[in-house]
């Protein structure tokens, strides 16, 4: 299947300016040609080059869409085949009818994620490089973007790689020494081997540090608005995202479901969820959306719970404030602009040293300080990298600890006298988790996987 020539629509789905039909393979050049029709063969023209024409159907010479076709040969393309990009009309008909012509000339339609999958296997990226291309897809912030390029242009393959060749140096070190004992090469010792570990696993608990904040900037953060109704928890969310997303009146109920949607907080992507006003009631639709915020709150990385400065702390209110007491929360006292009747020291006792904002968002108050609130629970603390890169993968910060966990055998077998040859074992097994991130020892069915995740024509 790698030697076949494939074609994919690279481009949204739906009405544009230009859709773009990617096609790589062997065979991708003289495929397009078949169905081209302009002043030269495209068997003829130069490497990067484009050129204005027709896609007409083989058998009825019948024009289907005029087009500027780029021409890419190997090596010097993405995937490091022969590329041809047909840039057509947006919209669902002359896209599809375009992809049609290049799948009925030879290709064959691309599995998700299969160009960047030739990109990793012909050694133009490694593998954290293209897990990379998908994170700056989805990346909801610009601070977000910026983490997936840093990773997608090497930086933390450069990382991975010093560290395997330090092990690799560490273990040709370790093989003189064990096979030829009387020349004791560089005098390593178990001290010698030891400094080296520790310096090695210096640096993986330097990545592993950033592994919070990379997950927050590639993932966002789950937040859960809860509150009694009509304390302004649509209001909230409206302000937060800067659209009318959710209806916002005097009526209690009004929210019945959880509405979702992404923000950005000073670089920190929210999944801001706007939850139904959790009480008891008797109406079965709101019953149901009550529910739904109880398993929103439950599963939520960050609580704005929303307090009415108008009316004094109910019931509901302490038992919303319970709820919240094991998250890490943020108290929103809206309606400031109002005459006061909730006793904010009460509200202070019951928080404890969760921050207190607050707001009048009518009057669009208290934002800036929520937001600085938010960034501060989620970035105090922070752990910038020299290269600014960060480690945001799941696959990765488990390999990652996996090798900490090997180096640190290591050094508890030197320190318990344990045979070098036997110690040697846990080194090579740090090398190959350093390894599997960057693809360079990993199985064929996991490498499937990743790309599985991939959109059609990337």
């Amino acid at each position: 299947m790698e030697t076949d020539t494939i074609a994919a629509i690279a481009t949204a789905m739906g009405e544009a300016g230009i859709s773009v039909i990617r096609v790589s393979g062997p065979e991708a050049v003289p495929i397009v040609n078949r169905i081209y029709k302009g002043k030269k063969s495209l068997t003829e023209v130069p490497t990067h080059t484009i050129h204005y024409g027709y896609i007409v159907n083989p058998q009825t010479e019948e024009r289907i869409d005029e087009v500027l076709v780029t021409v890419m040969r190997a090596p010097r393309t993405f995937t490091r085949e022969d590329v041809v990009e047909i840039n057509c009309h947006g919209g669902m008909v002359p896209v599809q009818s375009t992809l049609e012509a290049v799948l009925s000339a030879g290709a064959r339609l691309a599995e998700p994620g299969e160009f960047t999958k030739r990109a990793f296997l012909n050694g133009r990226i490694d593998l954290s490089q293209a897990e990379a291309v998908i994170d700056l897809i989805r990346a909801k912030t610009d601070r977000a973007a910026k983490v997936a390029m840093n990773q997608h242009q090497g930086r933390l393959s450069r990382l991975i790689r010093q560290l395997r060749n330090e092990i690799v140096e560490t273990l040709a070190h370790l093989a003189v020494n064990v096979d030829y004992p009387e020349y004791d090469a560089e005098e390593l010792t178990g001290r010698f081997l030891r400094e080296r570990c520790e310096g090695i696993e210096k640096e993986i608990n330097r990545l592993l540090q950033t592994a919070r904040q990379g997950k927050i900037y590639r993932e966002g953060i789950a937040t859960a608005i809860i509150g009694r109704p009509n304390v302004g928890k649509s209001s909230l969310m409206n302000t937060l995202s800067q659209e009318n997303k959710a209806i916002v009146t005097e009526i209690p109920g009004t929210t019945r479901d959880v509405i979702e949607e992404y923000v950005n907080v000073r670089g920190i992507p929210l999944r801001l969820l706007d939850t139904a006003g959790i009480r008891e009631t008797e109406d079965i639709v709101e019953r149901i959306g009550v529910e739904r915020s109880r398993r929103a709150l439950e599963e939520a990385d960050l609580v704005l719970l929303v307090l009415n400065y108008a009316e004094p702390l109910s019931e509901e209110d302490r038992r919303l404030i319970s709820l919240a007491e094991c998250h890490t929360a943020v108290i929103i006292v809206n309606k400031v602009d109002l005459p006061g009747q909730l006793d904010l020291e009460e509200v202070r006792s019951l928080i404890g040293d969760k921050p207190l904002i607050t707001t009048s968002l009518k009057e669009e108050r208290g934002i800036e300080q929520l937001e600085e609130a938010i960034a501060n629970l989620f970035l105090l603390g922070k752990v910038e990298t020299a290269e600014g890169t960060y480690v945001s993968n799941a696959r990765h910060i488990d390999l990652l600890s996996k090798a900490k966990n090997s180096i640190r055998e290591v050094i508890q077998g030197i320190d318990t006298g344990m045979p070098l040859d036997m110690v040697e074992i846990d080194l090579k097994n740090a090398w190959q988790f350093l390894g599997e991130v960057i693809g360079e020892a990993v199985a064929e069915d996991l490498i499937d996987q990743i790309f599985s995740q991939f959109c059609l024509g990337k």
